[in-house]
């Protein structure tokens, strides 16, 4: 026997249904609190020696590490997309890393080649240059190092030089990852001093310890000669307050953005970083989480072009302005087509 159950009394909702706005795609859009676009994507490339090279990256598939020339037809395409600016990491010889870093304020060195050769190709992208000494340096380790301590105030001195270089080959904007106190101060007044007042400095501000990096350890060729952790001088995971108080103190010395890394982990400090202050504000989606979603695709544990663009406005909605993505040319490519 059939029941007829009664209809559920909706008056309490007092003639609001919320699904109303949710019922087609163009009620959807015209909702929406939050936008992606291409312009919100920065793109990170890895840099390597050679001509018409490219090597894979086992751990971030579809990840590869370009030589210059390659680098350059890289920036055409990000250009073409709406992408506006890139962010550069080199991949340095080993013969060319030592203890002292020396590598890192070479005014030839990979970095400043590649910086010089796409600004002189593509102008009209902007160029941002990861300022730390792991790519440098042959302990893997973001700062100088004596007697397995890190040095903050050594270590500052060699970023500010590697910062000046950095300018000189074109870089518009300079971040400094490594964490060291101090370094936006430095790098401010030396760059005011060489006259590139109009160079931007994007501190990571918030760069906690993670073990999300990986992947791009290995990208730039300092995972496996990594001693020790970096827990000295990047952020105890545990802490959200402290990071408040790092994005203060960056901006205080004059940073005029601020890096939140790793991302999804972190969306609660971008979230507060937001409400807290109004300044450019900009997650990495980094490379432990581009080779999950990758990863987990392949494995056909979800959806990965529909996680992609999930993760991505998960950083839009919590309050960044831009992500830095592995994703960055593809996502471009779908969101202005």
């Amino acid at each position: 026997m059939t029941q007829n159950w009664p209809r559920h009394d909706m008056s309490f909702l007092g003639g609001r249904r919320l699904r109303r706005h949710r019922q087609a795609e163009w009620s959807r859009s015209m909702v929406r609190e939050s936008e992606l676009l291409p312009r919100d994507l920065i793109w990170p490339l890895f840099v390597i020696e050679g001509q018409n090279e490219k090597t894979q990256i086992k751990t971030m598939p579809g990840v590869e590490r370009l030589s210059i020339d390659l680098m350059v037809e890289a920036a055409r395409s990000a250009r073409d997309a709406g992408i506006p600016a890139l962010a550069i990491f080199p991949n340095t010889p080993d013969h060319l890393r030592s203890e002292s870093a020396v590598e890192a304020y070479n005014p030839d060195n990979l970095m400043c080649r590649a910086l010089k050769a796409i600004k002189d190709a593509v102008p009209g992208i902007g160029l941002i240059a990861d300022v730390a000494l792991d790519e440098y340096s042959s302990d893997g380790q973001d700062g100088l190092v004596r007697n397995g301590e890190i040095l903050n105030d050594e270590t500052v001195e060699v970023m500010v030089k590697s910062a000046l270089v950095q300018a000189r080959a074109g870089a518009d904007i300079i971040a400094p990852s490594d964490m060291m106190d101090g370094r936006v101060a430095a790098i401010r007044t030396a760059l005011d001093a060489e006259g590139f007042e109009h160079v931007q400095i994007m501190s990571y501000a918030a760069k906690y310890a993670s073990c999300f990096y990986g992947p791009f350890r290995e990208a730039v060729g300092s995972g496996s000669r990594l001693k020790g952790d970096k827990r000295t001088y990047q952020m105890d995971y545990a802490n959200a307050d402290e990071a408040l108080r790092e994005i203060e103190q960056d901006i205080a010395e004059g940073a005029d953005s601020i890096m939140i890394k790793p991302g999804l982990p972190y969306l609660d400090v971008i979230r507060r970083a937001r409400d807290a202050f109004n300044v450019p504000l900009y997650a990495y989606q980094v490379s432990g989480e581009y080779a999950m979603i990758e990863m987990a695709g392949a494995a056909g544990a979800i959806n990965r072009d529909a996680a992609v663009l999930e993760s991505l406005w998960a950083f839009k909605r919590a309050g960044a302005n831009g992500v830095l993505t592995y994703f960055a040319l593809e996502m471009a490519r779908k969101l202005g087509g």
